[in-house]
């Protein structure tokens, strides 16, 4: 198989709009994520039990995070799995004390706001220039080299129209 960045992808941290936090250090993140940390004011929050919602096990975003934002440390037990962006931005929109994560494309959800991470807040610059710290690039696999209508795919995907699309989805771009 081969491997070709063809995005990269931030996974943004979010609360619900009413919470006050518009901050979070990484150390607090991995405590919030873990349940290490169960009640907002441990984070200089207003007093209330977090409600941490993840992606399902069988998501990439879900390892990913676990391995980015927890140093590969198991999710907090009253972790509640969601099945996409959507459902996690969504819960979190309905819930003043929510947290959950999501890609760069669902962060205009109602309801939420993105918490910088030790002041980085996720964007295509923050993403391209590797300051934010929950990146990730996203593939596509082949079976060798590409070639014929795999490699036109590849290559218009690569190219500028591929990366203008990349960009009005949501995604960053890989130049």
């Amino acid at each position: 198989m081969k491997p070709t960045i063809v995005a990269y992808d931030g996974i943004a941290v979010i609360v619900n709009s009413a919470n006050p936090i518009k901050n979070l250090t990484k150390r607090q993140v991995e405590q919030i994520f873990t349940g290490d940390v169960t009640d907002w004011s441990a984070v200089g929050g207003s007093a209330g039990k977090i409600s941490v919602y993840t992606r399902n096990t069988s998501s990439g975003t879900y390892s990913e995070f676990k391995e980015l934002a927890m140093k590969k440390r198991d999710y907090a037990p009253s972790a509640q799995k969601m099945a996409g962006n959507e459902q996690i931005a969504s819960e979190v929109g309905k819930n003043p004390n929510g947290v959950g994560y999501v890609g760069l494309a669902y962060t205009k959800a109602q309801g939420i706001k993105v918490s910088s991470i030790d002041g980085n807040l996720p964007s295509v610059k923050s993403v391209q220039g590797k300051t934010y710290p929950y990146a990730r690039p996203t593939f596509y696999y082949t079976n060798g080299e590409p070639s014929g209508l795999a490699k036109e795919f590849l290559d218009f995907t690569t190219g500028a129209a591929g990366q203008k699309i990349v960009l009005q989805v949501g995604f960053v771009p890989i130049k």
